[in-house]
């Protein structure tokens, strides 16, 4: 899974959003429509094919995108890579803002299962299978490519979208810490299930989505402690993030750009010890939102998750 832009085409920019494809997507594509020419007389055929399934990918990562920015959350990055595409968004530290980010890139695929099921039925009705047997094919193919994306993505296992659903469902009864934790270690389940799968079925890709499952589980259950961590930490009173209501900790966690030195922000008023360099906004080390010093008095601020 590509972590960044780097090694990636930038294709063009829609709604605010930059859309990148890697280069490893040319090879792969060129692959897998050099394997599937027998299921059309023309190669054109396959190659519409491979671009409709990206379409749909796309498709589902914008409704993440979109989806993140409705609830006061950034997304301005989309990369597709030769196993699918993955949007950047940050939603805001809630459990709602979280699952309807997650949720709707689903939701989009839930739309298209309706959509293609009105080309199948038309279709059917031109009876395209024996006048137009390719165009009756494509119709078929990409009713079908949605709908495994759909189930396959449902899949309760961390960072699929099912496991980051299940784990916005849990955060509200369990908070955030320990509900990122549970779905990690389902999520290491779904490891195992598609390493085995990989050497039944001797798939080099089950494999790889294996290794990537594994390296997210890992990296998610590291940031579940460090959350878990974060949270034990005692608090200064009279201040809170504007963004989530959580208050600041208490201790040397901030740490001067201009000369390294680490300190208390809230205890030097933004201002640091060392070079007295003056910071306009201050990050939220929960949310890490940003902003001005006078906007994080607070007399009131919610309890850490």
């Amino acid at each position: 899974m590509p972590k960044n832009t780097q090694g990636s085409i930038h294709l063009f920019r829609f709604a605010g959003i930059d859309l990148f494809l890697h280069w490893s997507w040319f090879f792969v594509a060129a692959f897998e429509i050099a394997e599937r020419t027998r299921h059309y007389s023309s190669v054109s055929w396959n190659v519409f094919e491979y671009l409709a399934l990206f379409f749909i990918v796309l498709l589902h990562e914008y409704g993440h995108a979109l989806a993140c920015r409705q609830v006061g959350g950034t997304a301005n990055r989309i990369v597709l890579w030769p196993l699918g595409g993955v949007a950047y968004v940050n939603p805001p530290p809630r459990p709602g803002a979280t699952l309807w980010s997650i949720a709707a890139g689903p939701l989009v695929n839930v739309g298209l299962i309706l959509i293609l099921s009105m080309l199948r039925f038309v279709d059917g009705s031109l009876q395209l299978a024996q006048t137009m047997p390719d165009a009756h094919a494509f119709v078929r193919s990409l009713w079908l490519m949605n709908m495994v994306l759909l189930v396959f993505n449902l899949m309760p296992f961390y960072p699929l979208d099912g496991g980051q659903i299940l784990r916005s469902m849990l955060w509200f009864a369990v908070g955030r810490a320990r509900s990122l934790m549970a779905a990690t270690v389902i999520g290491f389940g779904g490891v195992v299930v598609f390493l085995l799968l990989a050497l039944w079925m001797r798939s080099a890709w089950l494999g790889i989505l294996a290794a990537y499952f594994l390296l997210s589980c890992w990296t998610g259950l590291r940031q579940a402690r460090i959350l878990v961590r974060f949270g034990k930490l005692p608090r200064r009173e009279g201040y809170a993030c504007p963004a989530c209501k959580t208050e600041p900790p208490l201790g040397a966690f901030w740490k001067c750009p201009r000369c390294g030195q680490g300190f208390d922000t809230f205890a030097s008023r933004a201002i640091c010890p060392r070079c007295g360099e003056q910071f306009s906004t201050t990050q939220c080390l929960h949310c890490g939102s940003h902003h001005s010093f006078p906007e994080w008095t607070a007399s009131v601020a919610a309890p850490v998750e």
